[in-house]
């Protein structure tokens, strides 16, 4: 059997793309790794997040606002299709600052890409008192926080189970345990994984995070990414302490709160370590000084896909006509734009969204 596509790779973002693909009516085979593969998909912080995104490049918050304004129609239809809910939440985002100074930076570097998108850029400056009175649990040594009404949260695991059913229930074959080794067009392109196993397929759409590093070179990606370790602590669950999730501390559904936010060059060490979950636990403490009585119930390590200067890839392979690259490290928030309009992009087809930016090209060395 050849698919119309195979998307390597099924973490959420290439099940997203499976699941738009699917719902234009192509067939597509999704190839996944085992439990060993390391995980984004698994780790991540659950944020649907446009706060800070594109500060350097306008067109990465362009990118991440349309995908947050298509997330509440995206998550409505999965759970209609699978009766998943997953606890979406869209009513701002807080960043949180304990130092006035880079507070006061922030806030000009967000007036600046405010002014870049034309006023499109949503936010509140929050001093402590005005922040007291939307957080009533803060910290006094909170000098203020921005409030973007763009952002919000998910539950990313619900998230993942749901594309997976869903992408089944559409007609998706979706081959788990599998490691893609090398792939090839004598005519289709041709996938050959390490159980022997061959695949062929019209399209291929390499989606597969850190695993992209090795295989995209045979697809002729340069795949300049690398991993950058963040960890993250759950509390027991507790009773509401806060309103509106950050990018340090999110309280989730069932009540533990989140606590994370280190970025940490260890290459492939996706390990716990004390040092830096003290440093994140004393921190969400200051933010919420009722965190320093709660109990820690897990802690986890995970790796994020960064690129060069951080954005996302979108390219198709300058030698390997219909073979394309999509990696990025905000798979949650983007989940809705990849489902929606990465496949027109894919397809070439006249709605399909302008990603030159993101292409591989930016990386070219004069």
């Amino acid at each position: 059997m050849q698919a119309d596509y195979a998307i390597i790779g099924g973490g959420v973002v290439g099940l997203s793309i499976a699941w738009g693909l699917l719902k234009k009516g192509r067939s597509v085979l999704v190839l996944d790794g085992d439990d060993g593969s390391y995980r984004a998909s698994r780790g991540n912080f659950g944020l649907v997040w446009v706060q800070s995104k594109g500060l350097s490049q306008p067109a990465y918050a362009r990118w991440s606002q349309k995908s947050a304004a298509a997330w509440a129609d995206f998550a409505a239809d999965l759970a209609e299709s699978t009766g998943r809910d997953l606890s979406l939440v869209q009513q701002g985002g807080l960043d949180y600052h304990i130092d006035e100074e880079a507070f006061d930076k922030k806030v000009k570097s967000y007036e600046k890409l405010r002014d870049e998108l034309d006023g499109n850029y949503p936010f509140e400056v929050l001093g402590h008192n005005a922040l007291k009175g939307e957080e009533p649990n803060i910290g006094p040594k909170v000098v203020g926080a921005i409030l973007h009404h763009q952002d919000g949260h998910v539950n990313p695991l619900r998230l993942l189970k749901a594309l997976s059913d869903d992408v089944r229930r559409m007609g998706g074959k979706v081959c788990t345990g599998v490691t893609v080794t090398d792939v090839d067009k004598p005519s289709s392109f041709r996938i050959t994984c390490t159980d022997g196993a061959t695949h062929e397929a019209g399209k291929v759409v390499l989606s597969a995070g850190l695993g992209g590093i090795a295989l995209g070179p045979k697809l002729g990606f340069q795949a300049p990414m690398r991993p950058q370790r963040g960890q993250v602590l759950v509390t027991e669950k507790l009773p509401k302490l806060m309103n509106r999730p950050s990018g340090i501390i999110r309280q989730v559904d069932e009540g533990g709160v989140q606590i994370g936010d280190s970025k940490e060059e260890v290459g492939y060490d996706d390990s716990v370590t004390i040092d830096t979950t003290a440093h994140i636990a004393a921190r969400a403490a200051t933010v919420f000084p009722d965190l320093a009585r709660a109990q820690i119930v897990r802690a986890w390590g995970a790796l994020r896909i960064l690129s060069p200067d951080g954005l996302p890839i979108y390219q198709e392979s300058p030698e390997m006509s219909g073979a394309y690259l999509v990696t990025c490290h905000s798979g949650i928030t983007l989940a809705a734009a990849h489902a929606r309009y990465l496949t027109d992009w894919l397809e070439g087809n006249d709605a399909a969204p302008d990603l030159e930016v993101f292409s591989e090209r930016r990386f070219a060395v004069s």
